[in-house]
């Protein structure tokens, strides 16, 4: 684990604190202050214990701001919105540009999200259609929508460090998810692998947010192991026609297209014979049925192709080279999947619920108990930040290596299934109770945040699943190890 410290008015990694002796009794840890001093001490037994002395450390006032503001009072994460930017302690260098570049993102989203749309987010109740489509709008119309795409196509050329902190600041504001198989997803496949006709009658749509796409990967024996799918496409002259299933299709009852993997050809190695296909889902023969998930939602979907006509001008890229496009989007998929931002807000709504719960007339807040999972959440999501900045920056030099991208899914979702079991921690028989369609003008704002909390739990469960489950990331990992 790397403790980040200041150093000649710069930042910088502190040695690794690895602790690899039972002889070794202490720990120096360097700690920024106003007087730049060093603190000692005792070696603690665990990772949670490290972490508690880490935050025990932080609140002391002898490391307080010259302002006396309080940025350390639970732990690294817990009381502030941006912890990057402090002019005393930790903070992950971004040139003068980046800086403006966030703080742009940061004035705008201040500006233009509606209240009314960030507290259902915070509520974690139902968002309509026009709720992410009329953000998506609000972006575009600021220029925001599709920054990363290049500017020949409508685009402002984000690097991927940009990308990853206009996500952060949208997740920090509590705007809505930013629906990504338009935007991130199709958008970037098409300027890559799009052919000029296809670029001229889809890009547009994607960049006006007039057009709501989504993505038809998974099949019912088709998961994980994706090149093993089954829906078919047999050419017949200037079509393919197809025949299959595909399911856990979010916001299909909403779409009007799909980008679909299909099977092309059905000999050889199972990859070889996949071609990526755009498909109307208005086009007959096609059927979308809605599957609620378990936190009684309907965002998810089985779709159904019975015999559709799909255009041969819809086949992006060569027939059965698929995979590789393939291959490509699920690249540009889990660079952000860690969801930074979206975590930091999660710890924030954590840390403010605790101000209403009491721990036998006292609040919970103090409890040892809390005030150590807090600490281990603080060190743990620092930890995961500086790793996905560092992933980020190496993006930006060249493709990051797939077993880092891998890593970052895997702590990322288990961070967050951490952090919402947590919170169902501490509020205990408060949060019992869960409505998906709660309004916020019916309840109070307390039962709005306890609502919320129970929302992020129960959808939390899946983030180790979708995008490749964490047993296969585990294993792209083992593999780059070991080199098989």
């Amino acid at each position: 684990m790397h403790i980040p410290s200041r150093r000649n008015g710069c930042s910088a990694f502190a040695e690794s604190v690895s602790l690899p002796s039972a002889a070794e009794r202490f720990v120096r840890l360097p700690v920024s202050s106003a007087t730049q001093c060093s603190k000692w001490f005792p070696r603690p037994r665990s990772l949670c214990a490290f972490a508690a002395a880490v935050s025990n450390t932080l609140t002391d006032k002898s490391v307080a701001r010259k302002d006396n503001t309080t940025d350390w009072t639970v732990g690294y994460y817990s009381n502030r919105i941006e912890p990057l930017r402090r002019e005393d302690g930790v903070r992950f260098p971004l040139t003068e540009d980046e800086e403006a570049f966030r703080a742009s993102v940061r004035d705008f989203c201040a500006r233009a999200l509606p209240p009314s749309l960030k507290e259902k987010v915070e509520a974690g109740v139902d968002l309509d259609r026009a709720d992410y489509v009329g953000w998506q709008q609000t972006l575009g119309a600021g220029g925001l929508l599709c920054g990363a795409w290049p500017k020949s196509h409508g685009g402002k050329g984000w690097s991927a460090l940009q990308s990853y902190l206009f996500d952060e600041e949208c997740s920090l504001a509590g705007a809505p998810w930013l629906l990504p198989f338009g935007v991130n997803y199709l958008g970037p496949v098409l300027c890559e692998f799009g052919s000029e006709e296809q670029k001229r009658r889809y890009l547009p749509g994607i960049l006006d947010a007039t057009a709501f796409w989504c993505q038809g990967y998974s099949e019912p024996d088709a998961g994980s192991d994706l090149a093993s799918l089954k829906t078919r496409a047999v050419r017949d002259g200037n079509h393919f026609v197809v025949t299959g299933r595909k399911i856990w299709t979010t916001m299909a009852h909403w779409a009007d297209g799909i980008f679909c993997l299909v099977r092309t050809w059905a000999e050889g190695k199972p990859q070889a014979g996949i071609s990526f296909l755009l498909i109307d889902l208005k086009a007959p023969g096609v059927t979308v049925r809605p599957i609620v998930s378990m936190e009684g939602r309907h965002h998810l979907n089985e779709v159904l192709f019975e015999e559709v006509r799909v255009p041969v001008a819809d086949l992006v890229g060569e027939e059965n080279a698929g995979w590789g496009i393939a291959k490509f989007l699920l690249g540009n998929e889990r660079l952000l999947v860690a969801e930074i931002g979206k975590q930091k807000r999660t710890l924030r709504l954590i840390r403010e619920g605790l101000d209403h719960l009491r721990d036998r007339g006292a609040p919970l807040s103090a409890s040892p108990w809390v005030r150590e999972r807090l600490a281990e959440l603080d060190a743990r999501l620092m930890a995961l930040e500086w790793t996905a900045l560092g992933i980020v920056r190496a993006a930006d030099s060249g493709a990051p290596s797939p077993a880092s991208v891998s890593m970052l899914k895997i702590r990322g979702s288990e961070l967050e299934q951490a952090l919402t079991e947590f919170a169902m921690e501490v509020l205990g028989p408060a949060g019992l109770h869960y409505d998906p369609h709660l309004k916020p003008g019916n309840a109070n704002p307390v039962e709005l945040r306890r609502n919320g909390v129970i929302a992020r739990l129960l959808a939390a469960r899946a983030t180790s699943i979708y995008g490749g489950s964490n047993e296969i990331q585990r294993t792209i990992v083992a593999r780059a190890l070991l080199g098989v």
